[in-house]
């Protein structure tokens, strides 16, 4: 059994009219807490949903679903979900206390399923969408880390160039007795720069990346300027328009389906959006919703849908299909972002080798222009 402490499991097994002739702690000290992830969620999701489709009570649902998962952490969550539900709690009550791993969409679906009895059906639509937006942020980390990884990997290149290679070279050149070319001093000078002055550049670089994460976490003015600066972009700025779009889509119509009011629905749409600039559009749309407007005005007056999408909004308004036409526009947008982050993939491949031609084969260069100038020489 799955419980906090021994006291637990007897007072578990007497509800049960068993009386335990030993409790014995099992414990394997070759498992690690492992981290709950997104992925992970979606999977209990899935799993839960299959169970109460089934036929399975909730508690025991969780009993089985607890038991045969193989992180500890994740069984330690169900577990106290599990305790908190034969406490008296409803699940999306539960489900509340670990705002962690659950969010407010996710308990207000829980909770909409709850109240029109088809609990199944919306942690099945939770699983897929928790499912959708994870392969979704997967897609736009893809796009964004391939560059930042080879330019970081030019940058230690060079550094070791600077630092350890080129004064060797400088310490041959210094035997030659003749001016060296303007390229090389240049070099050389650079190395010497980044030797003796190099470590508080460094300090310094760290301190500032420390001081811009502090800030960007806690400051939304800050945010909202990188947001705004980031949609802006070229190349990657589309990119990340069409997947703020498909997180809004997306969301809006596992919400909307689950039979949650439009009013409400918008608030934690704007929190999936990903983007401080699409979520202070989204709270507009909802005030302008709350007082009448429809949500396709709210939209164009934002001034940041595609007119394609925000007709397709207006034909699921009209026709009472505002979940199916929404849930459209993310899969459409979701294969635009898939599409997108495969051809900047292609674009930047010959694109990063060339820079890192250019600054690893230009130091090579320099340190072997007087070698070849010597050749001549001779």
């Amino acid at each position: 059994m799955l419980a906090k402490n021994e006291n637990e499991v007897r007072a578990d097994l007497r509800r049960q009219s068993i009386v335990p002739v030993k409790i014995k702690k099992q414990t394997n000290l070759f498992r690690s807490g492992g981290r709950v992830s997104a992925l992970d969620i979606a999977m209990f999701s899935r799993q839960l949903a299959t169970m109460l489709a089934a036929g399975i009570p909730l508690v025991q649902a969780f009993e089985i679903v607890g038991v045969g998962h193989e992180k500890p952490s994740m069984q330690k969550l169900i577990l106290d979900i599990k305790l908190n539900i034969e406490g008296g709690s409803s699940l999306h009550e539960s489900l509340a206390k670990h705002p962690l791993y659950f969010d407010d969409l996710y308990v207000n679906l829980v909770e909409a399923g709850e109240q029109a009895g088809a609990l199944e059906s919306l942690l099945d639509k939770v699983a897929t969408y928790k499912e959708k937006t994870e392969a979704l942020k997967k897609k736009i980390k893809k796009a964004l880390f391939y560059p930042a990884a080879v330019l970081a990997v030019a940058v230690i290149v060079t550094l070791i160039l600077l630092l350890f290679v080129i004064p060797q070279f400088e310490a041959l050149f210094k035997g030659f007795g003749a001016d060296l070319p303007a390229f090389t001093r240049v070099v050389i000078e650079m190395s010497r720069f980044v030797q003796h002055q190099g470590w508080w550049m460094g300090m310094v670089f760290a301190g500032g990346v420390v001081t811009f994460l502090y800030f960007k976490k806690r400051s939304r003015a800050l945010q909202h300027v990188l947001d705004r600066m980031m949609l802006k972009l070229p190349i990657v700025g589309p990119i990340l328009v069409k997947a703020a779009i498909a997180r809004y889509a997306r969301t809006l119509a596992t919400m909307f389906s689950a039979g949650v009011p439009l009013v409400e629905a918008m608030e934690s749409v704007a929190g999936a959006t990903g983007n401080i600039i699409y979520e202070q559009a989204v709270m507009r749309m909802r005030d302008e919703v709350a007082t009448g407007q429809r949500l396709q005005r709210a939209m164009e007056n934002t001034g940041l849908f595609p007119n394609m999408v925000v007709q397709m909004i207006a034909v699921g308004e009209e026709s009472g299909s505002l979940d199916e036409m929404a849930s459209k526009v993310a899969d459409f947008y979701e294969l635009e972002v898939d599409t997108a982050v495969d051809a900047l993939s292609s674009l930047l491949e010959p694109l990063i080798m060339a820079i890192l031609g250019v600054l690893v084969g230009g130091l090579v260069i320099a340190m072997y222009l007087p070698i070849f100038k010597l050749g001549a020489v001779v």
